[in-house]
């Protein structure tokens, strides 16, 4: 069986500050970007013209999933157990650093750079939503999906130098996620994929009729 396409993963890395970095899991499906301009004025009666007031801001907003009972990110402390000792990575970039600085501008969350391949955004995380779906017998939290969004203060486009050989090209097989009621037929098909006989093999499914609900399957590869 040949083996799966290496991925460049994406992560979330601290600037300055103890320098922290967390892999993800599993490399975000999507990435949305929103671009805005601050203008003033044009809300009076005589229609008086808008001003831009010379504030833009960028803000980059995706969905993280998280599973102990699937291999586990790279620096993982926990090798299984509950699925909160790998999201707090991340809601560590919500955590105000310094709280006890008498410095106000100290006592601010840590910056940060999300990397994936050649797809660079620095700025500051805004807000963190976690929705745990799964859960042990014993009611241990066992998989969850972490949505955050990032923001920064200007306009710019940052990019990392390309790495590897183009068949190890960054980020360019996202896994898809198995929902409820899928099967391999119908994943294969919504991607326009016709030989799901060979995405089965090349990810070692054995039953394409029944996925397990959450499991990652790679449809760009084929025995």
């Amino acid at each position: 069986m040949p083996q799966p396409q290496n991925l460049q993963k994406a992560s979330l890395n601290e600037v300055g500050g103890q320098g922290k970095v967390v892999e993800v899991q599993f490399n975000p499906q999507t990435l949305k970007l929103n671009f805005s301009n601050q203008w003033k004025g044009g809300d009076q009666p005589q229609g008086s013209s808008t001003q831009f007031v010379g504030t833009s801001t960028t803000k980059l907003s995706m969905e993280l999933w998280f599973d102990v009972m699937l291999q586990l990110p790279k620096g993982a402390d926990d090798p299984r157990g509950d699925v909160r000792n790998l999201t707090s990575q991340v809601a560590y970039f919500m955590t105000v650093q310094n709280p006890n600085d008498p410095k106000q501008e100290n006592r601010v969350p840590p910056k940060l750079k999300f990397q994936w391949g050649s797809f660079l955004f620095s700025g500051t995380m805004d807000s963190m939503d976690e929705t745990i779906d799964l859960f042990s017998a014993d009611g241990v939290p066992l998989r969850s999906s972490v949505s955050i969004n990032l923001t920064k203060h200007d306009l710019t486009f940052e990019f990392a130098g390309a790495s590897g050989t183009p068949s190890q090209a960054a980020g360019t097989t996202p896994l898809s996620l198995a929902k409820a009621g899928d099967t391999l037929q119908q994943m294969a098909a919504k991607a326009g994929i016709s030989n799901w006989q060979g995405v089965a093999q090349a990810n070692g499914i054995t039953n394409p009729r029944f996925i397990q609900p959450g499991t990652m399957v790679n449809l760009s590869v084929t025995a």
